[in-house]
C-alpha cells in the first residue's frame, strides 16, 4: 500500500436521534444518525408505526384532510356497483 493516501482509521462514536450511543471504528470521529436498531419499528416489533422526521405525513393531512382514503374507497365502491 502507498503511504499517505489512505484515511486514518480511528474510534468513532455513533449517536442516534433517540439518544442511544455506541463505539465503533470509522474514518470519521463521530456519526449522527436518525434511526437505529433501538428505535426502528422493524426491530422493536412495532408493526405499522411510522417515524416521520420531516413532517411529510402532517403536510399530507393538511393538504388532503383525514378523509382522503375514505373518499377513495367510496369512489371505488361506486365504480364496482356500475
Amino acid at each position: 500500500m502507498k503511504k499517505g493516501i489512505h484515511p486514518e482509521y480511528m474510534d468513532c462514536t455513533v449517536r442516534c436521534g433517540c439518544g442511544a450511543t455506541w463505539q465503533t471504528r470509522s474514518t470519521v470521529p463521530e456519526l449522527k444518525i436518525e434511526i437505529c436498531s433501538n428505535c426502528h419499528p422493524f426491530y422493536q416489533g412495532g408493526g405499522q408505526r411510522f417515524v416521520d422526521t420531516l413532517g411529510r405525513v402532517d403536510r399530507f393531512t393538511k393538504k388532503f384532510g383525514t378523509d382522503y382514503f375514505k373518499q377513495t374507497k367510496s369512489k371505488q365502491a361506486k365504480k364496482k356497483r356500475r
